[in-house]
């Protein structure tokens, strides 16, 4: 008998939450066959057969954490015979039962521990909390980070998540609590989703003909619990550069047949990254992290590239970017946006970025201010490439010429980043892509 058990996911990741199993009890299985999906706050990875045989016991159902060692199937690797279909999406069946508590197993002690990822345990950590004292909101009670922040400044649990509103009553009655909560401890406290905050409260749902209800996919939901964290925890400040492009243009022109040669693609996304990265060695402040009372400047740069993916946005990250060329980063984006399109992304390809440049696409895009990814300081958001009309100066004397042109907006955190030296960081990026200043 093989026992199948939860791998290590990423070298910050030590428990993963079973998602779906792709197989069933009584199956027959290939060796390196898909048998169930497990989701982490980073990735969704799955978890293949190490050996051929029939799944003989499935030790723990849907939705179950499970931490790294932690028994996850037994495969019989004697028995022989035809793979019957495998379940696709439903859940393990009913005789399918937990394993008795062992060494490194998920028994009855693990899955008594809250449920929560590890990034909500380190914030519970830095906070304070008690997350067994926590009633979780999540998707089966799950502690989020909004629950941590509401327990940390002493606020109510937000009422776990139902297809229509909570009535007026008893959201105004919650919006009072809040504002109380306000007046009596002198701080901030976060507002309640779906409820309101302070005097002010959302209006309730009310369902209509033709309304369509789309429930939030896993990725969405920490994709938009990201966002909300990253807006009430950095004050954002958003600086805008208009970047002349002629010189990359032309070098990229000359380029780009002899880097497709060798597979690779020569993006205008490859000179901004690698703009972005001298630039951040030059201000190693943007390289940063804010801790509580203080802030590190991190040594290794780490760059996250925003890729659209069928499943939503994620951000895998170019390692030691400083340290590639700029083949080496064209190569890398293409090879991090390949396999997250196929879904091959692992969670250290997530994990620690240090700063992030972001690309919504081509479509009457001229600028934004994209929202800093957490733990980070700061995010470069690039606009639509044009052709417009600039003046151009040689031997003191001015032109007019049609040159491609794009807007670079940088958001960075004001806790740690001032102005000035933001726009010295957004002058140099621009300094280097206006000149052309690449080693190919």
């Amino acid at each position: 008998m093989v026992d199948v058990r939860m791998p290590q996911l990423g070298e910050s990741v030590l428990e993963g939450t079973v998602s779906r199993w792709l197989v069933r009890e009584g199956d027959f299985v290939k060796r390196e066959q898909p048998l169930l999906e497990v989701a982490t706050d980073k990735a969704d990875t799955e978890i293949p057969a190490p050996t051929a045989g029939r799944v003989a016991r499935i030790a723990v159902a849907e939705g179950t954490v499970v931490a790294k060692e932690g028994l996850l199937c037994q495969i019989d690797e004697t028995a022989q015979g035809e793979s019957q279909p495998a379940a696709q999406g439903g859940a393990a069946p009913a005789e399918a039962r937990p394993a008795a508590p062992a060494p490194g197993s998920n028994g009855h002690e693990e899955s008594a521990r809250p449920l929560s990822s590890p990034s909500t345990k380190k914030l519970a950590l830095e906070a304070g909390v008690d997350l067994r004292n926590v009633q979780g909101t999540g998707d089966r009670g799950r502690i989020t980070h909004d629950d941590v922040l509401r327990a940390a400044h002493g606020a109510p649990a937000a009422a776990p998540a139902r297809p229509a509103a909570p009535p007026p009553a008893a959201a105004a009655t919650q919006a009072a609590e809040l504002s109380q909560l306000i007046q009596a401890s002198g701080g901030f406290v976060p507002p309640v989703p779906g409820v309101g905050f302070g005097a002010y409260k959302v209006p309730p749902y009310t369902p209509k003909p033709g309304d369509k209800v789309v429930p939030f996919s896993r990725r969405r939901r920490i994709t938009a619990d990201h966002m909300v964290y990253s807006k009430v925890t950095s004050p954002h400040v958003v600086t805008v550069a208009e970047v002349d492009l002629h010189e990359t243009s032309k070098l990229r022109d000359a380029h780009k047949d002899e880097f497709k040669k060798s597979g690779v693609s020569l993006t205008f996304l490859s000179f901004i990254c690698a703009a972005a990265v001298r630039a951040l060695r030059e201000h190693p402040e943007f390289n940063a992290r804010v801790l509580e009372n203080s802030y590190v400047v991190l040594r290794d740069v780490n760059l996250g590239v925003a890729v659209d993916t069928p499943g939503g946005l994620i951000v895998p990250s170019i390692k030691h970017a400083d340290e590639l060329s700029l083949r080496g980063i064209a190569r890398s984006i293409d090879e991090l946006a390949g396999r997250a399109k196929s879904g091959k992304i692992t969670a250290d390809d997530l994990a620690n970025t240090t700063f992030t440049v972001s690309n919504p696409g081509l479509k009457g895009n001229l600028f934004g201010g994209a929202i800093i990814s957490q733990p980070n300081v700061g995010i470069l958001r690039m606009g639509e490439i044009k052709k417009r009309v600039v003046v151009v100066t040689k031997d003191k004397e001015d032109s007019i010429a049609i040159h491609p042109v794009m807007f670079l907006a940088l958001s960075y955190d004001h806790r740690i980043i001032d102005g000035v030296l933001a726009n010295s960081f957004l002058w140099r990026v621009t300094d280097i892509l206006t000149r052309g200043e690449f080693e190919v």
